[in-house]
């Protein structure tokens, strides 16, 4: 953090001093700046920096740090966080054929009355009043344990030209493939996305890229791909329909049927359907994707469940960042984009680092035995750092010569101390 650009005059915290602060807003949950100024009491900033050997100042001071920063420092920063995690194959057991799944969505950010920042995108009502919209476009890395993990991020921005149409998620996409081939140039993907990306457009870049797709697929999409799957479904059933009662609910019942070499334009799609439904229950929930991974019976459940899985960026992503204490909607700087990028990049830098520790074994165990709430446990954490007192013994190891390798830290919880 201390290697990131500084273009500050008067230089009274550390550059890594700063970004930790802000970083810490998200990962105690804090929800906004004057939140995490009363969160930083006296007995709160002793116990962290025995922690970590850092001060902490106020969030005024992190903002005005921010404004100044570029955007894409921190980018860089959690860049080097996921890469870390890809080299030592933290992820490996969640590949499907050898790739990492990776959900493409957008969503937006706030809104405001007034143009944020200068190519802001918009709408107009009936009555002419003008709404600003910030949003972005993210690829997120998904699996099947929950992780959900921002690996690119691209801002909708309306370009000068008054002529042309405001910016979308389809430009987005365009832009963002191109800055995911730039960072992760080797890296082996499959993309998910929604109904929105069947096109010619979307495969092409795919195709360009050497990366495989599984997108939701609805009636209207692609007009003549949906026709000709209706046409050749009672062709095809007799010996690619297969239907199982769920392995972990029996009274849940799936079906599920494919349709290979589909042609549009120049590409061939595969497509496969799977309902699920109780037992005589009326209701049924039927899914529909489109691939360019050939089907067959071996792995047409594991296509149909991946298609599945890019619930989870809404879900374990947006939703969980919106509304599980991160509070993504929230106007952390109101009038500075740049400001606006970089609290966003932290937001989702402490987010990593809390998905890696909820999932640790101990804390899941903890949670199921204690019958406890994952929101409890931040609480604790928070109160730990509040009321307890956090001093180090250190311990000097020697080596066989008697020379000094290494010191060992050890935590000692006082709370007669405090």
């Amino acid at each position: 953090m201390n290697s990131l650009p500084d273009h500050r005059e008067r230089r009274t915290y550390q550059v890594a001093e700063i970004i930790m602060a802000g970083l810490m807003m998200f990962v105690f949950k804090r929800g906004s700046r004057h939140h995490t100024d009363q969160l930083f009491t006296p007995g709160f900033e002793k116990n962290y920096f025995n922690l970590f050997g850092l001060r902490l100042p106020v969030m005024e001071t992190v903002n005005q740090f921010l404004k100044q920063l570029p955007p894409e420092e921190l980018e860089n920063l959690k860049r080097t966080l996921i890469k870390g995690l890809i080299e030592r194959r933290v992820l490996d057991k969640f590949r499907f054929m050898g790739r990492l799944v990776v959900a493409v969505d957008g969503t937006g950010i706030c809104s405001f009355e007034k143009e944020p920042f200068e190519g802001c995108p918009y709408k107009t009502s009936k009555t002419g009043k003008k709404t600003w919209q910030a949003g972005l476009l993210e690829a997120i890395i998904i699996c099947s344990n929950g992780f959900s993990l921002s690996i690119e991020t691209e801002w909708y921005k309306n370009s000068d030209n008054i002529d042309e149409k405001q910016d979308c998620e389809q430009k987005a996409f365009a832009r963002l493939a191109g800055k995911l081939k730039k960072d992760y140039p080797r890296l082996p993907v499959i993309l998910v996305a929604d109904s929105l990306y069947p096109n010619d457009t979307f495969f092409t870049i795919c195709e360009n890229n050497r990366w495989r797709f599984i997108l939701t697929f609805k009636e209207g999409c692609l007009k003549t791909v949906w026709e000709e799957a209706m046409s050749l479904y009672p062709l095809e059933e007799g010996r690619n329909k297969q239907s199982r009662p769920t392995p972990a609910v029996p009274k849940i019942w799936e079906t599920i049927m494919f349709i290979n070499k589909i042609g549009y334009k120049k590409h061939a799609l595969h497509w496969c359907e799977y309902i699920r439904s109780k037992v005589k229950a009326e209701k049924e929930e039927r899914f529909v994707h489109i691939s360019d991974i050939a089907i067959n019976q071996s792995n047409v459940w594991e296509i149909s469940f991946y298609g599945r899985l890019r619930w989870k960026i809404e879900n374990e992503g947006f939703n969980i960042q919106k509304k599980g204490g991160y509070n993504l909607q929230h106007k952390y700087s109101e009038k500075d984009f740049n400001a606006m990028q970089n609290y966003y990049q932290l937001l989702q830098i402490g987010h990593l680092i809390n998905q890696l520790t909820e999932k640790l074994i101990r804390i899941g165990t903890k949670l199921e035995q204690a019958k406890r709430t994952l929101k409890s446990i931040w609480e604790d954490a928070v109160a730990s750092m509040l009321k307890e007192c956090f001093l180090f013994e250190e311990t000097l190891l020697m080596n066989i010569q008697g020379n000094p390798i290494k010191k060992e830290r050890r935590i000692h919880r006082n709370i007669n101390s405090c």
